[in-house]
């Protein structure tokens, strides 16, 4: 076989390195094997995507049917019944008056789109200077130009710009390093969510189309909302006639427990963007859940949402989204995570004792652990440290170790943990035992 990089651009990799990057070659369950034959624990379901397992054969001859029957259509102007049933089916599920779904061919689509249609709904109601974008510090939400103008990441910017004009940041819920009311989680909500009021009043309630949520904010390890957040963002953008997008392209799918993320938070937005898990992984679809009021000015005469994607609503990705939405129901896939999700917070929590792990944050099957350079003073480390922390040791001892995982610095440096939502104990403890040991030399090194 040649070398990766003999020809292959991975996606964000250091390309010097890359003739040393693992080629897997098969996955089961919740395991994964290189072509080595090495076997790993698949502790990131392949990017928070793989909700139901590798290898899972019912799933990929639901696919393989679809091909031999119609391989591809698309849906301008033309519909075909697999996207047909999935969109109902999604309707279905989603909460509230969701039920317009708009299929894309994954994440960063389905972000692009849900933008595109706020600011295309407020010219069509009479209010066109309504365009602007308010999302999160530190947060990641795509990486197409509209997507990655929304996301709060600067280092993944700058190289990109000039990007999409009139996006801007509010505080994320970082509990861990609150810069106001660290002691009292709720007073720390109410004013994360405060500022979003703060911050359309600075631009003009006239000027904002929508505010970008995702339940956990994935980017900087995993933030979960604090008590009252979602239900104070959402008076502020009713009393501002501003959208409310949640963005579950990670949280969606069972990854919390429930099968949209807003459901555990208990919250209606107006829009959810989603993808990843919608098929498991088993074929690449995104999709935008919009409401009826969203959907209705385009549903008078010679009106058009004008956008759409090739292979958005792909028939052989949509045929596989149903059964796997289906399997959830039969193997009862979310009752799994809500009575699991406990125990794997707890065998997380059992690495506190380490000097070198500071906090345990996340929900569902959905964890960050965030390393600190100093536990009593939460000091992180600097660029250069985290550098050789991550990158020089973690990354690479972690997967040799057998655990495959995120080690991540958008933020301070975490490690991410998103696995299979088949998962039990046995696999916990499989993870809590290889994160032990390789943080215990982590921090003997430093």
């Amino acid at each position: 076989m040649p070398a990766p990089a003999d020809h292959l651009w991975m996606h964000f990799t250091r390309m010097a390195n890359a003739d040393a990057a693992p080629v897997i070659v098969r996955g089961e369950g919740a395991y994964i094997w290189d072509d080595r034959g090495k076997r790993y624990l698949d502790g990131l379901a392949g990017l928070f995507v793989n909700q139901l397992g590798h290898g899972r054969e019912d799933l990929a001859a639901v696919a393989a049917q679809q091909a031999s029957t119609l391989a591809f259509f698309p849906l301008w102007s033309y519909a075909h019944p697999s996207a047909i049933e999935l969109a109902d089916k999604l309707a279905s599920l989603a909460p509230g008056d969701l039920d317009r779904v708009f299929f894309t061919s994954g994440g960063s689509e389905a972000v692009e789109s849900a933008w595109k249609l706020a600011k295309n709904y407020f010219k069509l109601t009479g209010r066109p200077m309504k365009h602007k974008v308010i999302s999160r510090a530190i947060a990641y939400h795509g990486t197409t130009h509209g997507a990655l103008s929304i996301t709060g990441l600067p280092p993944l910017k700058a190289q990109f710009e000039p990007l999409v004009p009139s996006t801007f940041r509010v505080p994320n819920t970082n509990q861990y390093r609150a810069p106001i009311h660290a002691d009292d989680p709720e007073a720390f909500g109410r004013w994360a969510a405060d500022q979003i009021a703060v911050a359309i009043e600075q631009e003009g309630p006239e000027t904002v189309a929508a505010v970008f949520l995702e339940p956990v904010q994935n980017a900087g390890g995993c933030f979960p909302p604090p008590p009252g957040y979602f239900q104070r963002v959402r008076e502020i953008c009713d009393e501002y006639d501003v959208l409310l997008v949640s963005d579950e392209v990670i949280c969606a799918f069972g990854r919390l427990g429930t099968m949209f993320g807003a459901e555990r938070y208990g919250y209606q937005p107006d829009i959810i963007t989603c993808a990843k898990g919608l098929t498991s992984g088993y074929a690449p679809l995104g999709a935008m859940i919009a409401s009826e009021r969203l959907f209705e000015p385009f549903a008078q005469p010679g009106a058009m949402f004008a956008h759409g994607y090739t292979f958005g609503g792909h028939p052989v990705a949509t045929a596989v989204g149903l059964p796997n939405l289906e399997i959830f129901e039969r193997e009862g896939v979310l009752e799994h995570v809500r009575a699991n999700e406990g125990a794997f917070r707890a065998t997380l929590e059992g690495l506190l004792d380490l000097p070198i792990v500071g906090d345990v944050r996340g929900d569902g099957y959905f964890y960050g652990i965030e390393l600190v350079k100093d536990k009593g003073t939460r000091e992180t480390f600097d660029d250069d440290e985290s550098e050789r922390l991550l990158r020089g040791y973690l990354s690479g001892a972690l997967f040799e170790a057998g655990l495959y995982c995120r080690a991540d610095d958008r933020g301070d440096p975490v490690i991410q943990l998103s696995p299979p939502l088949i998962c039990d104990q046995s696999h916990f403890d499989e993870i809590g035992q290889i994160l032990r040991g390789v943080l215990s030399e982590a921090g003997s090194r430093l």
